[in-house]
């Protein structure tokens, strides 16, 4: 059995091969129990936690478990996570695989697997609201499947995330892309006006988007809320665009965004057009012209976490 740290992660993962490799996985027959979550203790003030996350398709079976003690300081870190990886065929332990940094790479991929099935083809513009460990993922992955130009990535010098957190994101990624032009926004409405494909992974507990902003043709991808009474969008942006996500029963259960609108009385469960396996097994609907909104909203699953992990361990040999 093989030890894969993150460096070899790194190493061995690129886009849009993970987009095309989980586009393949939702595509056909998987299982995916729901995770597990326990918290260590029962005091009000503690939520250290421990979770697992199972998956399994015909070829490899998967289980990710993590750490999380948010009251850590250095040297020790928020959040550990590991990837335990199985032949589907006889059980036998293949690799044990960083899980933090395919959760990175595994998040990156779903945007930009969500933005190849969803945004209009000739995609040119991107924002991008969130400066945090995804942000750079979330580049990489959309500029792999959309002939992008230009990133605007957004930092509110109010709250989350931070300017200079912004200017630090472009200089990771502008070598990488010369072809594209990047820049620090400050306007949201107005660059929520001219993007494409807008992208979000904040850690904000506030509404960011408005619907009133966007414009025809527009794809957005809500990634940073987990929570069912918070949401990175108001309901018009719901209300007006064919909604998608990636798991029915997440985002019933922690998608602000699906919920709170549910709530108001003014979208429904059935408003939902299809989750992610319907979108990549060809069973739904996807974009019929390119006038509609479309929105995204992914919660996560254990199959990514597979699908990342199985290709790391490949790739490591």
């Amino acid at each position: 059995m093989k030890i894969i740290s993150a460096d070899q992660v790194h190493a061995a993962l690129s886009y849009p091969e993970l987009v095309d490799a989980l586009q393949e996985a939702f595509g056909k027959d998987f299982n995916q129990p729901p995770r597990q979550l326990f918290l260590l203790d029962d005091a009000a003030d503690n939520t250290d936690a421990f979770a697992l996350l199972p998956a399994w398709n015909d070829k490899i079976i998967a289980v990710k478990a993590f750490t999380y003690f948010p009251s850590n300081s250095a040297p020790h870190d928020l959040l550990y996570s590991k990837i335990m990886v199985f032949d589907r065929a006889h059980g036998t332990p293949l690799a044990l695989v960083d899980g933090a940094t395919c959760t990175f790479w595994r998040t990156g991929g779903v945007s930009g697997l969500a933005t190849r099935l969803l945004s209009r083809e000739d995609s040119s513009t991107m924002l991008l609201l969130g400066t945090g460990n995804l942000s750079t993922y979330m580049i990489r992955a959309n500029a792999s499947v959309r002939p992008l130009r230009r990133i605007m990535v957004w930092g509110n010098p109010d709250g989350l995330p931070l300017m200079a957190d912004a200017e630090a994101v472009i200089a990771q990624v502008s070598d990488e892309f010369p072809e594209i032009e990047f820049s620090v926004i400050t306007d949201l409405e107005a660059a929520c006006g001219e993007a494409d494909i807008i992208v979000s992974a904040t850690a904000s507990p506030d509404i960011l988007i408005r619907g009133a902003w966007i414009k025809e043709g527009t794809h957005l991808d809500f990634i940073g809320n987990h929570h069912a009474d918070k949401r990175e969008c108001d309901t018009e942006t719901i209300t007006k665009s064919r909604v998608y996500v990636d798991s029915y029963v997440n985002a019933f259960k922690e998608a602000g965004e699906i919920i709170v609108p549910i709530e108001e009385g003014v979208f429904s469960k059935e408003d939902v057009v299809a989750e992610l396996s319907e979108m990549c097994s060809g069973k739904a609907t996807l974009r019929t012209d390119d006038k509609e909104i479309t929105v995204f909203k992914a919660i996560g699953q254990a199959l990514t976490d597979l699908v990342a992990a199985s290709l790391a361990q490949s790739g490591s040999e």
